[in-house]
C-alpha cells in the first residue's frame, strides 16, 4: 500500500530535518504493489513516464511496465527474452502514443519493441557500448523513425522496402551522452556542450558551450534536456541550467551569411546550490527541479535529495520550495542514479532512485487546505475554499478557527469572526456561544451577537451575557442595558440580578441600570425615582419620551433641585402640566415658588398667581418688586403695602400710595421728603399728580430749607405760579444762588410768553388761510343732475322747456327751485332748517 512521505524543508549543510511553516508545492506518495517486488529483485537503471503507464530498466538487463499505482502492465516486454539485454539498461525511450518503447544497452543492442503489436519491431546490434536512443515522438502508423547516439548521431528511418536506413546527422565531440527530440528539433549533448539540430534544414543550430566543473569531468554528469513546449527547452547539467528559445532570425541576423533560419537563444541561465538530476516545466516561468546535494554528511555519505521549485527570470532565479525527500538507500547513490519524469499535463512527477519511486503531485484544494488548518493558516483556508470550492466547507474550518483563537485568548478576534462566518442562524451562534460561556469571555461576544428580529437568540443566551458583565464589568453592563433592544431579554429577571448582586462602589451605574430597566417595564415612576437618586439629567428626556406628565406631579422639587432649566420648560408648559398643582408642590419652597412664579410671569402675563409675587419679590429679589408693581395690576395694593411697610421699601411705598391718590399721595410725599429725602423725586411726584395740595405740602415743607429753595424754584415752572414760592421767602433770608435761579425763571417765562405769541400768530395765519380756501371753494360751481329732486316741490331739479330749471343749491346739497323758495326762504335750507327744530324739541 502507497505510503505517504512527509513534506520536508531543507537545511543546506547539514543533515538534519526542521520543518518549516512554509506551505508545501507538493504531496508524496511512494509507489509499491507489483513494483515493490520487482525492487526487490533488481536495481533500476533508467525509467520512462508516459501517459499509460511507467517502464523502467534494471541492471539486470530488463525492461518492465507497470501503471502509475505500481501494478504490471502485460504486454510483449513481458512474454519475450529477446527484448531483454546482458547487462544494464541505459535509457528508455517512448513514442508518444505509447506504442513502442526503444531501449539501449552496454551490449551494444538497441530494441525497438512494440508493445502489444511485433509488426515494426528491430534489434540493432552496434557492437559497442550505446549511451542513449529517442524515437521519433510524432511518428505516423508503419513508419518509425529513430536516433541513436555513439560518436556519431545517426537518424534511423524505414525506406519503401521496409528496410532501416540509417543517416548520420552530425558528427560529435567524444560520444552522445544525451537526447531529446520535440517536432523537427533533436537536442543532444557532447562532452563539450548541447546542440540542437534542425531535421527540417538538415543542420544544426549551434553549440551551447557548457562549464566544466572544477576538479570534475562533464561526461561524469548526466545531461538532461526537456522541451517545455515546441520552442523552448530546459538544459539542466551539473549545478547549472539553462533556458533557451528556438526563434527565427531577424532580417538583420539572416542577411549576415548564409546561416540557418532558426537560432538557439538562451533567456535564462543560473545556478543552483545542488547538482541537478533532473527537470520539468511547472509553470510559465517555474520549472521543478530534483537535486543532489553538493555536501556529505558526517560519516562522508550522500545527504537526502531535494525537489525544488524555481521561478526563473532573466538570469537569476527564485527558490519558492525545497522539499528534502527520505529515499530507500539514498546514503549510496550518486548523482547520476536519479532521475526525474513527470506527467506536465497532471502536474506529477516521479523521482526514481535505483530502489525506490516516488511521486510527487502538486497539492490539490483538499490536501493546502488539512496543511493549513493544520498548521493554524486558518484565514487562507477559508480563502482557498471560498475561491476554489473543496469538499471541506468554510464554516468547518471557521469553527475550527475560533476555537484556535479561543485557545490563544484571543476573544475578541474570535467574536468578530462569528460575526463575520455564523450570519443569521441562531443555531450556529447559540452553538458557538457556549465556547464563549466556558472561558467566561461572553463580553468579548457581546458587541457582535444578533439582535435584529431575522435573528434573535432564546432570552437566556443574552441574560447569561448580562449576568456576566453584572459580575465583572458594571460600566459594560450600563452600556450594553443601553444598546440592546429590551425585548432580547427577561427586563425582570436582570432587575432581581441587580438588586442581588447590588454594590455600593458602583452605585451610579447600577441605579442607571435600573432606571433604564424599569421604564423598559413601564414602571416609569421608578425609574425617575432612581434617576433623581443619581441626580441624571437623563430623567428630563425620559419624561418627555413617555409623557410622564402625572408622574412627575410628585416630585416637582427633586425636578428643580435636579436642574431648574430643564424643569421649567416642563413645569411652564400648561399643556403638560397644572400650574396649580405646580404652586401647591412648591408652597413648602418659597424660593423655587420664586423662581417658578417668576418665569411664569414672562411666559404668561395675565396668570392668575401674581399676588403672591409681591411677597416673593420682597424676600428673594426686591429689584424686581416696583418694575413688577408698575406693570401689573393683578395684585392687593393694602396687601402689598403692608408688605412693603414691613420691609421698608420706601419707593415701592411712594408708588402704591401714589396709586391710592388722596391723603395717601401726601403721606407718599412725605415720605419721599423725609425717608428718602430726595427732592428731585418730590417735585416728579407733585408734577406726575399735578395737585394744588401738593404743591403747597412740598413748598411749605422747602420754604423751611433756604439751601433747597432755588431747586422748587427751578422744578415748579409751568406748574405752579412762582410767585407763591416767593412769598414765602422771608425777609432777610438767605437763599444761595436765588439770583440766578430767579434770572432762569424770568428767562424761561419770557421764552415761554413768546412761544405763546408765536404760536397764537401761527394759528390765525393758519385760520385765516384755511378760511380763504374755504370761501373759494364754495363759491365755485357745483354739479347737479337729472336725478336730483326739488326739495320743495320734489320734482326733478331739471326739466326742459320750462322756467324751472333756474336753481339754488345750498352746501348742505339741497336743490330747490328759484321759483319754489320765493317768500320762503333766504339764507338758509328751509329742509336742514326744520330738521334741526324738530331735534332741538326732542332734545
Amino acid at each position: 500500500m502507497a505510503k505517504s512521505l512527509p513534506s520536508i524543508s531543507c537545511v543546506f549543510g547539514t543533515d538534519s530535518i526542521n520543518e518549516e511553516d512554509v506551505e508545501p508545492k507538493f504531496k508524496y506518495q511512494r509507489l509499491a504493489n507489483d513494483l515493490k517486488n520487482m525492487l526487490n529483485a533488481d536495481v533500476i537503471s533508467c525509467s520512462a513516464v508516459h501517459l499509460k503507464f511507467l517502464i523502467f530498466g534494471t541492471f539486470r538487463g530488463r525492461v518492465y511496465i507497470f501503471d502509475h499505482q505500481g501494478n504490471s502492465v502485460y504486454s510483449n516486454l513481458s512474454i519475450s527474452e529477446r527484448h531483454t539485454h546482458q547487462v544494464a539498461v541505459n535509457n528508455i525511450n517512448v513514442d508518444h502514443k505509447g506504442e513502442y518503447v526503444a531501449t539501449c544497452s552496454d551490449d551494444g543492442k538497441v530494441n525497438i519493441t512494440g508493445l502489444f503489436s511485433c509488426e515494426n519491431n528491430h534489434s540493432l546490434n552496434f557492437g559497442k557500448c550505446i549511451k542513449v536512443v529517442s524515437m521519433d515522438p510524432e511518428s505516423k502508423a508503419h513508419i518509425k523513425r529513430f536516433v541513436v547516439g555513439d560518436d556519431k548521431l545517426i537518424l534511423y528511418e524505414r525506406n519503401l522496402l521496409k528496410k532501416l536506413k540509417p543517416c548520420e546527422l552530425c558528427s560529435v565531440e567524444g560520444s552522445v551522452l544525451s537526447i531529446c527530440w520535440h517536432g523537427n528539433f533533436i537536442a543532444w549533448a557532447s562532452h563539450i556542450g548541447v546542440r540542437v539540430y534542425d531535421l527540417n534544414e538538415r543542420c544544426s543550430l549551434g553549440l551551447i558551450k557548457w562549464e566544466v566543473p572544477s576538479q570534475e569531468r562533464l561526461e561524469n554528469f548526466r545531461c538532461h534536456l526537456r522541451w517545455s513546449n515546441n520552442n523552448t527547452l530546459l538544459i539542466g547539467w551539473v549545478d547549472t541550467i539553462r533556458v533557451c528559445v528556438i526563434r527565427k532570425r531577424n532580417s538583420i541576423e539572416a542577411s549576415t551569411g548564409n546561416l540557418p533560419v532558426n537560432i538557439v537563444d538562451p533567456i535564462s541561465t543560473f545556478q543552483t546550490t545542488f547538482y541537478v538530476c533532473g527537470l520539468a516545466p511547472l509553470s510559465e516561468k517555474q520549472l521543478v527541479v530534483l537535486g543532489y546535494r553538493k555536501e556529505k554528511c558526517s560519516s562522508f555519505k550522500a545527504l537526502r535529495p531535494v525537489l525544488c521549485v524555481i521561478e526563473y527570470k532573466m538570469n537569476n532565479s527564485e527558490e519558492i520550495c525545497t522539499d528534502s525527500l527520505t529515499l530507500r538507500g539514498f546514503e549510496e547513490y550518486t548523482v547520476n542514479d536519479y532521475s526525474l519524469g513527470g506527467l506536465i499535463e497532471e502536474k506529477r512527477f516521479f523521482i526514481v532512485a535505483p530502489k525506490d519511486i516516488v511521486v510527487a503531485s502538486l497539492i490539490e484544494t483538499d490536501d493546502r487546505i488539512e496543511w493549513l488548518v493544520k498548521h493554524s493558516k486558518f484565514e487562507e483556508a477559508m480563502e482557498l475554499i471560498a475561491a476554489n470550492g473543496s469538499n471541506v466547507t468554510v464554516l468547518s474550518v471557521a469553527k475550527l478557527y475560533i476555537n484556535h483563537l479561543l485557545a490563544l485568548k484571543k476573544y475578541d478576534d474570535a467574536a468578530k469572526l462569528c460575526l463575520r462566518m455564523l450570519g443569521n442562524d441562531k443555531v450556529l451562534w447559540e452553538e458557538e456561544v457556549f465556547k464563549f460561556v466556558k472561558c467566561q469571555q461572553l463580553r468579548s461576544v457581546s458587541a457582535y451577537l444578533p439582535t435584529s428580529n431575522e435573528c434573535k437568540l432564546d432570552p437566556h443566551v443574552y441574560e447569561m451575557v448580562l449576568y456576566e458583565f453584572l459580575k465583572f464589568d458594571v460600566f459594560g453592563f450600563l452600556n450594553i442595558i443601553k444598546e440592546w433592544p429590551s425585548h432580547l431579554y427577561d427586563g425582570l429577571a436582570v432587575i432581581n440580578a441587580i438588586h442581588d448582586n447590588f454594590r455600593k462602589q458602583h452605585a451610579n451605574q447600577l441605579l442607571e441600570s435600573l432606571a433604564l430597566l424599569y421604564s423598559y417595564q413601564g414602571d416609569f415612576e421608578s425609574a425617575l425615582r432612581m434617576y433623581l437618586k443619581l441626580q441624571n439629567k437623563d430623567v428630563f428626556q425620559l419624561i418627555r419620551r413617555y409623557e410622564l406628565y402625572d408622574v412627575i406631579s410628585k416630585l416637582i422639587i427633586p425636578l428643580i433641585q435636579l436642574d431648574r432649566k430643564c424643569s421649567f420648560e416642563i413645569l411652564l408648559d400648561k399643556n403638560k402640566i397644572k400650574t396649580e398643582i405646580v404652586v401647591n408642590q412648591l408652597e413648602h419652597n418659597q424660593e423655587y415658588l420664586y423662581w417658578y412664579l417668576d418665569s411664569l410671569l414672562k411666559k404668561d402675563p395675565n396668570n392668575g398667581f401674581q399676588k403672591k409675587l409681591v411677597f416673593l419679590y420682597a424676600n428673594f429679589d426686591r429689584k424686581k418688586l416696583l418694575p413688577f408693581l408698575v406693570r401689573s395690576k393683578d395684585y392687593d395694593i393694602q396687601e402689598a403695602l403692608v408688605i412693603c411697610k414691613q420691609e421698608n421699601f420706601y419707593p415701592e411705598m411712594v408708588y402704591l400710595l401714589g396709586r391710592m391718590g388722596g391723603v395717601e399721595a401726601a403721606e407718599a410725599l412725605n415720605i419721599i421728603i423725609h425717608s428718602i429725602r430726595d427732592i428731585e423725586m418730590a417735585i416728579e411726584f407733585c408734577k406726575e399728580h399735578d395737585d394744588n395740595d401738593l404743591w403747597n405740602a412740598l413748598i411749605n415743607e422747602f420754604s423751611k430749607h433756604p439751601e433747597i429753595v432755588t431747586k422748587v424754584l427751578d422744578g415748579i415752572v409751568d406748574y405752579v405760579n412762582p410767585a407763591v414760592v416767593v412769598e414765602k421767602i422771608k425777609m432777610g433770608q438767605n437763599i444761595p444762588n436765588l439770583r440766578p435761579s430767579l434770572i432762569k425763571m424770568l428767562w424761561h417765562y419770557n421764552i415761554h410768553g413768546e412761544v405763546l405769541s408765536s404760536a397764537q400768530q401761527i394759528q390765525l395765519n393758519d385760520y385765516f388761510e384755511i378760511h380763504s380756501e374755504i370761501v373759494t371753494k364754495q363759491r365755485r360751481g357745483h354739479h347737479v343732475s337729472y336725478e336730483q329732486l326739488c326739495s320743495m316741490c320734489q320734482r326733478p331739479v331739471l326739466m326742459i322747456g320750462t322756467h324751472y330749471n333756474c336753481i339754488i343749491r345750498f352746501e348742505c346739497g339741497h336743490v330747490y327751485h328759484k321759483p319754489c323758495t320765493q317768500g320762503k326762504l333766504q339764507k338758509n335750507c328751509t329742509e336742514c332748517y326744520l330738521w334741526n327744530l324738530a331735534v332741538e324739541k326732542y332734545v
